[in-house]
């Protein structure tokens, strides 16, 4: 199934995957020096390579392609827009520089690739026909003929290319022993985290320093403004205990939805478990002795939940082996076969399934029936009332809608009256605040900053029923004082104060241990707690710190002595190196392989991307290729905007 969903996305993969690998060089090839772009003028055309036009419509037909398959979306619009842009610049790079070199796809080439890509455009030596191949590959590719046919070709000349570049280049065994020994090469420190968080309550500033800082930041803190509105709301609670519900509606509701009420067979069952998954049969033995002895004092009398929550190694072992209850088909064959033939309250012998030697007590059970309308009434009820609720909301909004526009700026308390709502008013309500007296619903907020004084706003749906607004003062904007924004300004002073006071504390200790300091005695007095790590190596991570990517000097440096401090992420690191640990030379041989394929392949593509990046700037510098940048930034500019 997999594979052929994969097959059917393939079109679109192809598209994504001819420019996806342009980001990580597109920033490359406008820093190589030298480079002297023109533009090309044109409503229709975004680029020309040589005398190849590169036009809007076929970075819309890509742009197109790729959103069909739901890879795209509006926020990265111009990112996609200008790697398509580039790679099809590239594309019709290589073609000019393929001419200039006499280099081509020879038609025996194409066709033995489209052969091994759409195999089944033959039987045996004889082609189908091109109607049932071009049904083929619109299939499993979702693209035409033409389409299908251009983009293999593209994808053998890349190759050829790819080929001509790197085909030289190789690894030394030298090479692959240093990549060996940098990524077993292990080491132990001494190390402290100096989280500026944890420094917060150690900044405690007067007033006059918060004063000073409000003031050097002034400019940043304002009051936003602020609203008070006047609401009436028709609470879908209160219209559900309006709703009428006879007990016919509750028959015809139970007779149309009989088949929700029939249940299946189902047991209430808890189990201890003893995994024997990955055992050799001796261990299975030992674990089947151990399973009896359980099992006897279960069905003596001992606690079920008990020895389940001593002895189990399933997940519900803390919840005394509960699995609550499970229909037919649910679990394995042997389990379901106990779990259903124990009368209630029973406990199995031992069953064994692919997961080991189960104990299984059933706790009750209930035969398959369809539930009688009494045991259900409460719950038709309920869903009636509900339905009943917001049918009649419906009706009452459109119904205040009708009211608000014959009545203009009518009072919302009439408005209330009329068609008795609750009211309320919320006050100084900011852009985007939350009313959760009113329920959520999207641009809540953006209605009521819309309205002006003494306008009611049409009837809004919230998930706790329909509002009315009015808004009775408005409050504007203004630059703040440090009485409306003191809690705000002491939070960014000590933000501010503590990251400096985290850095300030790392460099202190840092030179201590430099000066040969112990890491304990260093950092008690400063109410710090130093910690050792296990040994580790460049790509692993250590508690506290996390990937330890950052700290690679230390593999550098000799055992005992202290590093720099080193920033990761917002916290600091200081440490000393404890210990090297000697590099197993015996497991060269088994990685070897592996480390020179991924090094060949590092090469390679490093060599590639160079080779594209040079190829671009000299055809620039040739005047070769010029770009249009208003329609490249028409064609990134999302239509909603």
């Amino acid at each position: 199934m997999w594979d052929g969903l994969r097959e059917r996305k393939l079109g679109v993969r192809i598209l994504l995957g001819v420019f996806v690998g342009a980001i990580g060089i597109s920033m490359l090839l406008y820093l190589v020096p030298g480079q002297t772009d023109t533009t090309v003028a044109g409503t229709e055309v975004v680029a020309q390579v040589g005398d190849q036009a590169i036009t809007v419509y076929e970075v819309q037909t890509q742009l197109s392609r790729i959103a069909t398959g739901g890879q795209i979306s509006p926020s990265i619009l111009p990112l996609y827009t200008q790697q398509i842009v580039q790679q099809l610049i590239y594309k019709k790079s290589l073609e000019l520089e393929a001419e200039r070199l006499g280099m081509a796809i020879t038609p025996a080439e194409h066709a033995e690739r489209l052969r091994q890509l759409v195999p089944a455009a033959y039987s045996g030596d004889t082609f189908i026909g091109m109607e049932r191949y071009a049904n083929e590959v619109m299939t499993r590719f979702q693209l035409d003929v033409p389409q299908f046919e251009a983009l293999v070709k593209e994808g053998l000349l890349e190759q050829k290319f790819q080929q001509m570049v790197t085909d030289g280049i190789g690894v030394t065994e030298q090479e692959v022993k240093e990549e060996f020994r940098r990524r077993n090469e292990k080491i132990k420190i001494d190390y402290l985290v100096i989280k500026p968080d944890d420094l917060q309550a150690r900044i405690q500033p007067s007033e006059a320093e918060l004063a000073a800082h409000f003031e050097s930041n002034k400019a940043k803190y304002t009051v936003p403004e602020r609203r008070t509105v006047k609401y009436a709301t028709a609470e879908f609670t209160q219209l559900a205990q309006n709703a009428k519900i006879t007990e016919d509606d509750l028959k015809l509701n139970y007779q149309s939805n009989i088949d929700r009420y029939k249940l299946e067979d189902r047991a209430h069952v808890a189990h201890i478990l003893f995994k024997t998954v990955g055992k050799t049969d001796a261990e299975v033995a030992e674990i089947r002795k151990k399973a009896e002895d359980v099992l006897a004092r279960a069905k003596r009398g001992q606690n079920f939940a008990d020895l389940a929550r001593q002895y189990s190694e399933d997940t519900t072992k803390e919840n005394g082996g509960d699995l609550n209850w499970i229909n037919r088909g649910q679990t394995v064959p042997e389990f379901e076969a106990a779990a259903f033939t124990l009368p209630k309250g029973a406990i199995s012998d031992l069953v064994k399934t692919q997961y080991g030697f189960h104990i299984i007590k059933v706790i009750d059970r209930e035969m398959a029936r369809t539930q009688p309308l009494e045991e259900v009434k409460g719950a038709i009820e309920e869903q009636l009332r509900q339905q009943r609720a917001q049918q009649l909301g419906e009706t009452l909004s459109a119904q205040i809608a009708d009211e608000i526009r014959r009545g203009g700026r009518a009072p919302i308390e009439e408005l209330a009256s009329k068609f008795s709502l609750k009211t309320g008013e919320a006050r100084l309500v900011e852009a985007n605040q939350p009313l959760p007296e009113l329920g959520n619903a999207e641009g809540l907020s953006d209605i009521i900053f819309r309205l002006r004084p003494g306008d009611l706003s049409p009837p809004v749906q919230t998930d706790r029923g329909y509002v009315v607004f009015s808004v009775t003062d408005i409050q504007p904007s203004r630059p703040a004082t440090l009485a409306d924004v003191h809690d705000t300004v002491l939070s960014d002073y000590r933000r501010e104060e503590t990251v400096k006071l985290a850095k300030t504390r790392a460099e202190e200790l840092s030179k201590r241990l430099k000066a040969g300091e112990k890491l304990a005695s260093a950092a008690r007095p400063l109410g710090f707690e130093g910690k050792t790590s296990a040994l580790f190596s460049r790509t692993e991570s250590v508690p506290d710190i996390g990937n330890v990517r950052p700290l690679s000097a230390a593999f550098t440096l000799p055992a005992g002595q202290a590093g720099d401090p080193v920033l990761v992420g917002a916290n600091w690191v200081v440490y000393r190196v404890l210990q090297h640990d000697p590099v197993d030379e015996t497991q060269f041989a088994s990685q070897q392989k592996t480390i020179e394929t991924e090094l060949l392949q590092q090469k390679r593509q490093t060599a590639y991307e160079l080779f594209r990046a040079a190829l671009e700037a000299r055809l620039r510098r040739e005047g070769k290729i010029r770009v249009n940048e208003e329609n490249i930034k028409r064609l990134a500019t999302p239509l909603s905007s």
